[in-house]
């Protein structure tokens, strides 16, 4: 594995060239502000008209244009909206007016990987993924530091692609924490793989179950809250801050007893089988078409689960269990009227 640091790369590579970021959400944000203040001069945000998005770009002196009018003027285009509207937003707006051999870049390789995107052979295409929410990205370049990215490299059509991205890599904080080499492929599969089997469906999931099993036993949802919500993150943090050693290290016996004797019959051979299974969804292309194909109906599913969930008894207990503890609003990550 290869790893790069600002002083590998050339950060003036990217100040030369005009940079158009087309979405201004959780990443968009993050990497135009952290290259504004890294000195590049000629930015770009790329909204459709009407977006609500526009205010707030513009409100950090970000001048907006349309994607179309973006792809034309810049040199350098970072492509951060939702995955799932981006191969049309390539056909319809970028790829017609894109310069010869521009740069077409991205957080994530999923469109990319599974050809839902096939750009042009004149351009470059590479990825440069922060490991980290667009909010952290911003607040570690902001105090000093940097959030790890990932780079990695589809289309050198120009011969400067790697140089080129890790330049970028680099203006967004990168180079301060370490870009890694690797390949769409490789980012694409293991990133979905980890959110769908452990960051966010297999956590989720156990949360709920464990607080259900509380609550139909007949305790408190308070109680159940705080069991199996609320203390998630102390343990998360300990992980983060030194490995699952570290974690063990700082609890209890019983607690550390109960992980090693418990802990594997929760998460069981059937369990592993079915990581497989979803493996296998994401490396044979199958979660990408039914993912796509929701989308082509208006995303029906998707938001009636969401709302469902949303209506769970577990987020009102949230709330007010939260309500009674100050200082977690005082150091919120997400903050709606800002990205």
């Amino acid at each position: 594995m290869r790893v790069y640091y600002d002083r590998d790369a050339d950060i003036n590579l990217i100040k030369a060239k005009n940079v158009a970021v087309i979405g201004y959400g959780s990443q968009g944000h993050a990497h135009a502000l952290n290259m504004r203040d890294s000195g590049v001069k000629n930015i770009a945000i790329g909204l459709r008209e009407g977006s609500g998005s526009a205010a707030k770009a513009e409100g950090e002196g970000l001048q907006v244009m349309t994607p179309g009018d973006a792809a034309a003027w810049a040199d350098f285009i970072m492509l951060v909206t939702p995955d799932e509207g981006q191969g049309a937003l390539y056909r319809d707006h970028l790829h017609g007016n894109m310069k010869q051999g521009a740069t077409l870049a991205f957080a994530h390789g999923l469109n990319i990987h599974f050809n839902l995107i096939e750009p042009r052979s004149d351009l470059d295409v590479i990825m440069v993924a922060p490991k980290g929410p667009g909010h952290t990205v911003r607040a570690e370049y902001q105090r000093g530091a940097g959030v790890p990215c990932l780079l990695a490299i589809a289309q050198d059509a120009t011969g400067g692609a790697h140089e080129l991205g890790l330049s970028y890599a680099c203006a967004i904080g990168g180079g301060r924490a370490g870009v890694i080499e690797t390949t769409f492929r490789e980012e694409c599969e293991a990133d979905l793989f980890g959110e769908q089997v452990v960051l966010c469906g297999g956590l989720t999931s156990l949360i709920k179950a464990g607080y259900e099993t509380l609550i139909e036993a007949g305790y408190a949802p308070e109680m159940a809250y705080f069991e199996c919500v609320h203390e998630v993150k102390l343990i998360v943090d300990l992980i983060y801050e030194g490995g699952i050693a570290n974690m063990r290290y700082s609890i209890s016996n019983t607690a550390e007893y109960g992980d090693y004797t418990r802990g594997p019959r929760v998460i069981t051979d059937e369990t592993r089988a079915e990581m497989k299974r979803i493996l296998d969804d994401i490396q044979s292309g199958r979660f990408a078409r039914d993912w796509m194909l929701e989308n082509e109906v208006g995303q029906t599913s998707f938001k009636a689960t969401r709302r469902r969930e949303a209506d769970h008894g577990i987020e009102d207990v949230g709330a007010r269990l939260r309500g009674m503890m100050p200082w977690i609003a005082e150091t919120r990550m997400v903050d709606k009227s800002k990205n």
